[in-house]
């Protein structure tokens, strides 16, 4: 398997504050980079952390808040003039386009490449997107407004071939291709040689899930199990639970109850409110419930693999 690497622009909620960047990411899948959210001065923090501009293909916005889509017209903006050609896809709630489409014509009137809105219905799970590599597969939230988180995971890859069965069978470079799809081999003397004693298993599929903004929501538990790394929204600790359920937002303790209860690999907390000078203490409160968890942080590369 390639490059699977999560890189945290910010992690912040909507009151800004001199700590946190409101909220983006980008993952660098295979080289390709896909955006979440794009919250104020993403196209800055993008400078910041090394991306290529270039290999921003898709941009999924999780729902119409301003601290998760005020950056979009700047990252815009910078994507033309910086001589982009390519499309630039927004899957993002069905009215995104109404909001955002007259902006566009006022502020980047002659973009040299076609911006194109892709809905994604929300309180429903199905397929956004897939390539040759990867799928995105929406994921039901509960907030004010319609929202969805996101899971995104690898395609099933292809068996390894045992260097030393290969060259004991001196197999053919244009036999090895089926072999690794699944093939058995047959010698030039007509011996069949099972698959198995020639291929090690493929990689397990690495997976992500995204789920910001959100009150605790068990539904989502059978669609995240076992994911290598859970995103979910710490906006509050057990000091404004009461606040959180008012919100629907998550405390970070239920967010680490969920990573329990869906067995994850790893849990990363965010979206953290202005009134923490310390985020620590919702990490301390998380891990009570679950472990390993982590706090993110701008600047933040979390390579997920082997």
């Amino acid at each position: 398997m390639g490059k699977f690497e999560i890189n945290i622009l910010g992690c912040g909620s909507a009151l800004p504050t001199l700590r946190h960047y409101p909220s983006t990411q980008v993952l660098n899948i295979r080289d390709n980079l896909f955006m979440i959210d794009c919250g104020e001065g993403a196209q800055i923090q993008f400078r910041r952390m090394h991306l290529k501009f270039t290999r921003l293909g898709h941009i999924f916005l999780s729902h119409l808040h301003g601290d998760h889509c005020f950056g979009l017209i700047g990252m815009i903006s910078t994507l033309s003039l910086l001589g982009r050609t390519g499309e630039l896809v927004i899957h993002a709630h069905p009215q995104a386009e109404a909001v955002f489409r007259p902006q566009l014509d006022f502020f980047c009137r002659e973009l040299p490449f076609a911006v194109r809105f892709e809905p994604v219905v929300p309180n429903r799970s199905e397929v956004i997107y897939e390539d040759r590599s990867i799928r995105v597969t929406s994921l039901p939230l509960i907030h004010r407004v319609p929202c969805s988180g996101f899971l995104f995971e690898e395609k099933p890859g292809q068996l390894h071939l045992r260097g030393d069965m290969v060259k004991f069978y001196d197999i053919p470079i244009y036999r090895r291709a089926e072999i690794k799809a699944g093939a058995d081999y047959t010698t030039p003397d007509g011996q069949i040689v099972p698959n198995a004693r020639l291929t090690t298993p493929a990689d397990e599929p690495l997976r992500y899930a995204y789920c910001s903004d959100t009150a605790y929501n068990e539904a989502l538990i059978p669609l995240i199990r076992g994911v290598d790394c859970l995103y979910h929204e710490a906006t509050f600790g057990d000091d404004a639970e009461e606040l959180a359920r008012l919100t629907c937002h998550s405390t970070a303790r239920q967010a680490a109850r969920m990573a329990r209860k869906a067995a994850v690999k790893q849990l990363l907390l965010g979206h953290f409110s202005a009134r923490y000078d310390d985020e620590q203490p919702l990490c301390d409160e998380a891990s009570q419930e679950f472990t390993p968890c982590m706090l993110a942080h701008e600047g933040m590369k979390i390579v997920l693999g082997r």
